[in-house]
């Protein structure tokens, strides 16, 4: 059997990258940040799925295969929150009329979409 352990984003700059996801979800670096090349960020509870941070010279995907979505029943608080983070807007062509999505990327330019849950 199989289970997922983590979701890998590559980043240029992986400290930075660490900052904004380790304060956006409230996750922590499970070993530490060491040499800076590859963090896993876990939640402090294990309740939820790691995130980890890998040192890639990848560009990132204007439209990406695979993105984060985040769920939140506050999406414009989650938003602002975000943006003051360090996430930005991404200019998403493809919103659909009824979208219940919001595109963001984060510090790095990784494309994520914070979902109303509400």
């Amino acid at each position: 059997m199989l289970r997922l352990g983590s979701t890998v984003l590559g980043a240029s700059d992986v400290r930075r990258a660490v900052e904004f996801w380790g304060r956006a979800l409230g996750y922590v670096p499970r070993d530490g940040v060491a040499d800076g090349t590859f963090v896993v960020l876990t939640s402090p509870d294990g309740a939820s799925e790691n995130i980890s941070v890998m040192l890639s010279e990848t560009p990132v995907q204007e439209k990406p295969r695979v993105h984060l979505d985040l769920y939140t029943a506050e999406p414009a608080r989650e938003i602002e929150r975000l943006l003051a983070l360090g996430a930005s807007h991404v200019d998403w062509q493809d919103y659909p009329p009824d979208a219940d999505f919001t595109v963001l990327a984060d510090t790095e330019g990784n494309r994520f979409c914070v979902i109303d849950k509400a």
